[in-house]
């Protein structure tokens, strides 16, 4: 290029178009001018066809239009395209170089001198060369002058070219380290922390990060896979900076206000050309989820095994509880079933991980809707509680203050629709919402209904078992009776002649009359009986008033008995209603008077009383009869069973009455037994739900 293209002004270091930098090549460029006495000194280096500015000085042209000279149409490119020095003492007058020159008459005085810069394997990696406004001779001391400086500008442009090779080497490095999904630190040999890519940002998140691992913080929080607290010494970076090599080593952080992670790492030292140890890297994988996992699975299946082991729920919830805490890592569990009633929950098991210790009393039942249990009850759903220490929580702050329980989650266990009961865990920190740990108390709340349904049935098919030789010598018994009596008095109407009939005849047909009622009586309640354990049974809900079908039944029996030594006493409240069939509910209150008339000794006392207790109204019909002794009393409900002392005494009766008044309770959701009662006599009480289910 011919001097008028060039520009004289200061140097300036930058090129915006290539990361190598030109400062000292500025002043290469002014010692290439000052040693040869010319107005221009230019360093240039070659990246494929094209030639880019490195270094100037003296230039009359922007620097601009020198970044970057095609080599095949300049005259710098011709030192590069001949291979050696260049020398042209007068650009307007050389013929030579005219297919590099600027074509026309407008040619102006000037002289050339270029350098190939050569690596040291001989390639070309820039030239530098003088410039002069001026025609001029170039002298041999010229040459070797810019021969010396094309020397130092090898070194200048193989370092650049070297550091530039090494930026981007680096920028791969980091580019491929940010792109791994396991979190790297590397340190130097002192232990200062000096890599960290993206995912181990990610990773560390707002944890505090060590700048140096011989920092006592550095191990905060950390303990290893059995949970024992680590020393800043055992830290795997560490220990890999003193010559270990670490593969799959297990560590869980754990944070305030956050889940405990579990990482796995590979660690291992870096090691120089000279055998010295220049650093240390590890490689850390957040294996939190697939732990998870793992430990849900354990979950599952220790539950599941307990449940298997257990003769009934009560045996099994202290071991599921364990399961559940023990793999998990919750802090606290509880198991609460519905009582017969539904008036509450009562609590059934606890189970707190080993040294949690708490001055909390848990109570032995909870009313509908009160605490996190039965606030889940009556959801009908799960509940999660970030922090029950929250003043929005469902128990109180004092209470987690006291407990150090944060977390909490109750889930309804379900016995077909409806809930039976309520699984409840806490945990020691605070934690949000967890769909997948939901879904697994969902699942283990589901195990444990199943398996209340399969040990009902198997309870079932045991009583049926037991009960079956029993049921048919009853039955028999019962039927055979007055059947003989009808055969009976039949054959002796048969035989009888007419003055017998005339005067035996209507007593021996009231007999047969008498027995034929009781056979219809026994198969309409069997019938009965069986309807409704087989659910075919008609039973319309709908709103009744309790108090008036017990005054009827009551004005009924003491017609009933009306002049004899028998008194019934009344407590009933002026209106009760709830959800009933008053055509069943009728005879379950008949039975329940009819059995306490009955089996009342002259002079006998029966009392019946109606109330309300929580979200029940409860009917308890009470006499001073024979009694029942505390084993017998489930068998009551068995279906023609009767006490010992009935049939010691003879007192007629077919044992139908408190089974069929049990199902007809069932079909309304509530229950009925026989409970402790103060000297001689009998107490049943009824419990019906006073809402509708």
């Amino acid at each position: 290029m011919p001097p008028s293209d060039l520009d004289l002004e200061r140097p300036r270091v930058e090129d915006k178009q290539h990361a190598l930098t030109s400062g000292a090549a500025d002043h290469l460029a002014a010692l290439i001018a000052r040693s040869v006495g010319a107005s221009c000194g230019l360093v240039h280096f070659l990246e494929g066809d094209r030639l880019r500015f490195y270094g100037g000085y003296g230039l009359e042209s922007p620097r601009e239009q020198l970044s970057e000279i095609p080599v095949a149409d300049s005259l710098f490119g011709l030192v590069v395209t001949r291979g050696h020095t260049v020398i042209i003492e007068d650009l307007a007058a050389d013929r030579s170089t005219g297919s590099f020159l600027r074509k026309g008459a407008n040619r102006r005085p000037g002289a050339f001198l270029g350098q190939p810069i050569r690596d040291e394997s001989g390639r070309i990696l820039g030239v530098c060369c003088a410039v002069d406004a001026q025609a001029r001779h170039w002298s041999a001391d010229d040459i070797a002058a810019l021969g010396e400086a094309a020397q130092v500008g090898t070194l200048l442009i193989t370092e650049q070219l070297t550091r530039h090779e090494i930026d981007r080497q680096r920028r791969f490095l980091d580019a491929v380290l940010d792109s791994l999904h396991d979190g790297v630190t590397a340190c130097d040999a002192h232990g200062r922390v000096v890599l960290v890519n993206a995912r181990m940002h990610e990773l560390w998140g707002d944890a505090w990060r060590p700048r140096a691992l011989d920092e006592s913080a550095a191990a905060a929080g950390l303990t290893d896979a059995q949970g024992q607290p680590m020393d800043h010494k055992d830290v795997s970076l560490l220990r890999a900076l003193r010559g270990e090599r670490l593969r799959g080593d297990e560590v869980v952080v754990h944070e305030r206000e956050r889940p405990a992670r579990h990482y796995v790492i590979d660690a291992q030292p870096i090691i120089g050309p000279d055998g010295r140890t220049l650093g240390a890297v590890q490689a850390v994988q957040d294996v939190t989820r697939r732990k998870r996992a793992e430990r849900f699975r354990t979950c599952e299946l220790s539950v599941i095994t307990a449940l298997a082991d257990a003769p009934g729920i009560e045996a099994a919830g202290p071991k599921v509880l364990e399961a559940i805490v023990r793999t998990l890592g919750w802090t606290h569990a509880e198991l609460w079933l519905v009582d017969d009633a539904g008036e509450a929950i009562r609590s059934a098991a606890q189970w707190s991980a080993p040294g949690w210790e708490s001055d909390i009393e848990v109570p032995a039942e909870l009313p509908y809707g009160v605490g996190l249990a039965g606030r889940a009850w009556q959801a009908g759903k799960p509940l999660w509680i970030r922090d029950v220490g929250r003043p929005q929580s469902l128990i109180s702050a004092e209470t987690a203050a006291e407990s150090q329980l944060h977390a909490a989650l109750a889930i309804p266990v379900r016995h077909g629709l409806e809930a039976f009961g309520v699984l409840t865990v806490f945990a020691g920190s605070a934690e949000g919402p967890d769909d997948e740990l939901l879904a697994l108390m969902s699942g283990i709340a589901a195990h444990i209904g199943q398996f209340v349904e399969r040990r009902l049935v198997e309870d079932l098919q045991r009583q049926l078992a037991r009960t079956k030789n029993e049921y048919l010598g009853l039955i028999g018994h019962e039927l055979r009776t007055p059947l003989t009596s009808i055969a009976a008095y039949t054959q002796l109407l048969r035989e009888a002649d007419a003055e017998t009939l005339s005067t035996e005849g209507p007593a021996l047909l009231e007999v047969i009359e008498r027995n034929t009622n009781q056979l219809r009586y026994i198969i309409t309640e069997l019938l009965e009986l069986s309807a409704l354990d087989a659910g075919h049974a008609n039973v319309q809900l709908a709103p009744l008033d309790l108090a008036a079908v017990v005054r009827e039944a009551v004005a009924r029996t003491r017609e009933a008995v009306a002049g004899e030594p028998i008194t019934v006493d009344v407590n009933v409240p002026g209106e009760l209603i709830l959800p009933g069939d008053g055509k069943r509910l009728r005879q379950v209150v008949d039975n329940l008077l009819g059995n306490a008339v009955k089996y009342s000794p002259d002079g006998g006392h029966v009392t019946v009383t109606l109330r309300t207790a929580g979200r029940v109204a409860e009917l308890a019909v009470s006499d001073t009869g024979i009694g029942v002794s505390p084993d017998e009393r489930e068998k009551m409900f068995t279906g023609l069973y009767r006490t010992s002392r009935a049939r010691d005494r003879a007192i007629p009766g077919t044992g139908l009455g408190l089974t069929l008044s049990r199902a007809v309770v069932q079909r309304h959701h509530g229950t009925v037994e026989l409970v402790d009662h103060e000297g001689p006599g009998t107490t049943v009480v009824v419990k019906l739900p006073l809402d509708a289910r």
